[in-house]
């Protein structure tokens, strides 16, 4: 079993529909925790669960490193790191 797939399962949070890695698009425009504002449309990664799928850390591309916690109202998954 990859590290991957290991690290993936671990961290499922129970409820969540949701993961850790899941790829994702916003829905409305976001603000970073450094100020940012993220507009709608714009995909990132899933880095944290918070309870049990309420809400969502999440990496963007741009800015570099950019990160937000987002609702999971706010979030549509485009996809997922581990078949």
């Amino acid at each position: 079993m990859s590290i991957e797939v290991s690290y993936t399962l671990r961290n499922a949070e129970p409820g969540a529909l949701l993961r850790e890695l899941d790829d994702v698009r916003i829905t409305t425009d976001v603000t970073t925790d450094d100020g940012d504002t993220i507009t709608a449309g714009t995909e990132g990664t899933v880095v944290a669960v918070w309870n049990a799928g309420e809400a969502y850390d999440v990496e963007f591309p741009e800015p570099m490193g950019a990160l937000a916690t987002v609702k999971a109202a706010d979030l549509v998954r485009v996809g997922r790191s581990v078949p």
